[in-house]
């Protein structure tokens, strides 16, 4: 589909078709809606932003939507330790990273060649755009979509280890902190804690007045488990001693407070789907997760 394929169609001049999309105020309002109305009829979404790119000796480029916004990636580690991996390997191929913004036309007017998905919800606009673009496309984390590169880790199979530690220390009392988006890994909870007989209305009733304190706090997180810990010392409870607590990431700090987590390698994830951008490779890459033990989590106390 050319810019003169449109021409012939509605009977004007290929440059009047160039104007309605990069110099709408030459011509009547009525006639750019009838070229534009012409140009998405026959499947044509407009003049290619990377051709645009080249034309212009601009260097290569792939945009990064992200579900959390980039301020909050600066501030959450684990998001700021996948970005590293993915900007060190974006820089190697000779490519730009353009964050590409969610409101708007962000997504449409993007000069990139390929876009990274980063933790959207399948049914989010961005989603959408970015696929009726054609152009290569990578996903980290989710949601997983058919033709197209995914990079993730098994959140699943993670967060099963993190309650299965719990539960071979004693614990059967337990607070749960996490995401609305982190799905996978209140799954694994799930599973583990049903398996142990531990039912998910029982594990949130601790909420009530009535209900005794939990001895352990599964964190979806290990910024959401930073903060439990210091909540802790607070109200002059004592970690693990009378408090359990574990996350998931192991990101630098986790280490530092000596928190018990479940460890992904969140640089190699930004890394491979990096690689996956530069190369245009489809397929499906899991990277693998453990558990670590630190001083956080003990037996429980009763």
């Amino acid at each position: 589909m050319t810019l003169k394929t449109i021409a012939d169609t509605v009977g004007v001049s290929r440059t009047t078709v160039s104007n309605a999309y990069n110099r709408p105020d030459q011509l009547a309002p009525e006639l750019r809606d009838r070229i534009l109305g012409t140009a998405r009829a026959l499947g044509y979404a407009g003049p290619d932003p990377a051709a645009r790119r080249l034309r212009s000796g601009r260097r290569d480029a792939v945009g990064l939507l992200l579900t959390w916004g980039l301020s909050y990636a600066f501030a959450d580690p684990s998001a700021a330790l996948l970005l590293q991996g993915l900007a060190r390997a974006t820089e190697t191929a000779g490519l730009a990273m353009l964050v590409v913004p969610e409101r708007g036309t962000g997504v449409q007017d993007a000069v990139v060649d390929a876009f990274c998905l980063c933790s959207m919800a399948a049914d989010h606009p961005c989603v959408a755009a970015a696929q009726e673009r054609g152009l290569p496309l990578v996903v980290i984390d989710e949601p997983r979509l058919d033709g197209h590169a995914f990079v993730g880790t098994d959140d699943r199979a993670g967060a099963r280890l993190a309650a299965e530690h719990l539960l071979a220390l004693g614990h059967r009392r337990f607070a749960l902190l996490a995401l609305g988006s982190q799905r996978e890994r209140l799954a694994g909870y799930r599973d583990a804690l049903g398996a142990a007989g531990a039912g998910w209305e029982e594990v949130t009733r601790f909420e009530a007045a009535a209900v005794p304190r939990p001895t352990a706090v599964i964190a979806a997180t290990d910024l959401l488990a930073l903060g439990v810990l210091e909540a802790a010392r607070e109200a002059g409870l004592r970690v693990p001693e009378d408090l359990s607590v574990i996350g998931f990431d192991d990101v630098p700090a986790a280490a530092w407070a000596r928190l018990t987590t479940v460890r992904q390698p969140l640089v190699e994830k930004g890394e491979i789907a990096g690689r996956l951008l530069s190369e245009g490779a489809a397929g499906e890459v899991i990277v693998p997760v453990e558990l670590v033990v630190r001083g956080s989590t003990a037996a429980a106390p009763y």
